[in-house]
């Protein structure tokens, strides 16, 4: 019997493998066969030239309702962030939230629209994407994003994050608002937990955030100690919380800056709670001069990837939603350069973010989801020097119109 494929990849290298070659068919939106020669028919035929193969990109922290505001800002906000020991990174955030009030769904969904035709160039098929949910933003940016999960589907999944950005103790009627974005088909509750006043407050953020998630059954995606304070505790809290209500694996904590500041002992105590709750963590360096300990949390086994975080907003003012841009972005800022750690980097923006946002068999394998990229390189150390789009991007079993994608990207307006 001849095989039959959707597309046909011959010529691949995988990783780790550089001395043989494999041919890859993709049928019915999965990975229907894998080997060295393989025969048969194909709607699409593809030569990867001995070229690496290899998992889609994933994206599990991006401020999509934000992308490139940056002109509608002054700079104080970044000014604040930016500082050395982050310690106005509260200031920060209150002056950042001046741009919500000039919030309306018609220019937020043209800047999503570019941000997200950018992630497939660069081969980034899934986004874990927040939308602040407050008294100025309303539910202004949940919809927009939702109106492009809707757009983008199977070609970049979205997964929409209703983020109680400024508060919910110190924000009246958040709470009620998470709910109703929740309501509007929102997919993951989103906190921070460190931006309330008190400890008691903070404790009160992370119940009412995991409160939400049972009510609606849904992930929890926090950011945590996002600031130059050694006293912040919220990443201890979210993972305790994550293992009281049985939320292993459904629970994942972004940013944890206040992590490099932590004594030893301390550190060693948190990464055991988040092996204990599967909690993962995901780190954004790029984006601030304080970082997570990702090189003492991988010697832990500690579950941990990197996001783009912010795309020409008032915290940072570059990005182009790629994922390979950012992994060569933080081999810098973590001296991660040897050989090993490049394959553990791109590890950390391909099957790592899968793992933390609950995609399943997000691996190259037969049967697994046909989420690839054909790279117009031969190795990850040539992917990551390079950091250019890939050849060929393939989403759902379906190759990507980067053409379309490009034009998408390129009609769209900046700023409001």
């Amino acid at each position: 019997m001849t095989n039959q494929f959707d597309i046909l990849i011959k010529n691949c290298q995988l990783r780790a493998q550089s001395e043989k070659r494999y041919d890859l068919g993709v049928s019915g939106g999965k990975i229907a066969a894998l080997g060295e020669s393989l025969t048969g028919e194909a709607q699409t035929v593809i030569d990867a030239q001995g070229n690496l193969v290899t998992e889609a990109f994933v994206n599990t922290h991006l401020h999509l309702c934000k992308v490139y505001t940056l002109p509608m800002m002054d700079e104080l906000a970044m000014q604040d962030y930016h500082g050395a020991d982050m310690g106005k990174a509260m200031t920060a955030i209150e002056l950042a939230a001046r741009i919500k009030e000039q919030y309306d769904e018609s220019w937020i969904i043209k800047n999503v629209r570019k941000a997200v035709a950018l992630s497939a160039i660069y081969g980034g098929t899934h986004i874990r994407a927040f939308a602040d949910v407050d008294s100025k933003a309303k539910l202004i940016g949940a919809k927009a994003l939702i109106q492009a999960r809707e757009e983008f589907k199977g070609i970049v999944d979205i997964q929409v994050v209703a983020f109680a950005q400024d508060g919910i103790v110190r924000e009246p009627g958040a709470a009620d608002l998470m709910r109703q974005a929740m309501e509007l088909g929102a997919d993951v509750v989103g906190g921070i937990p460190w931006i309330e006043f008190t400890d008691a407050d903070i404790a009160e953020h992370v119940k009412v955030s995991f409160d939400i998630a049972e009510e609606f059954d849904k992930p929890v995606s926090m950011l945590v100690d996002d600031a130059g304070d050694p006293g912040l505790r919220s990443l201890e809290l979210m993972a305790l919380e994550t293992i009281k209500r049985g939320w292993h694996g459904r629970s994942l904590a972004h940013h944890a800056r206040a992590m490099a500041l932590y004594p030893k002992p301390y550190l060693q105590k948190v990464a055991a709670l988040l092996k204990q709750a599967q909690m993962g963590v995901v780190s954004d360096p790029h984006t601030g001069p304080l970082h997570a300990r990702v090189g003492e949390l991988l010697e832990e086994g500690v579950l941990v990837c990197l996001g783009m975080d912010d795309i020409s907003d008032a915290y940072y003012p570059y990005g182009r939603n790629n994922m390979l841009e950012v992994a060569f972005l933080v081999s810098h800022l973590l001296w991660m350069t040897t050989r090993g750690e490049m394959e553990t980097l791109y590890d950390m923006v391909t099957t790592k973010p899968a793992q933390c946002i609950g995609l399943q068999d997000f691996k190259i394998k037969v049967g697994a989801p046909a989420n690839i990229v054909v790279l117009g390189e031969p190795n990850v150390l040539e992917a990551l020097r390079n950091h250019e789009a890939p050849a060929y991007v393939i989403s759902h079993g379906k190759l990507v119109d980067q053409e379309k994608m490009k034009e998408i990207a390129k009609s769209q307006e900046w700023s409001a």
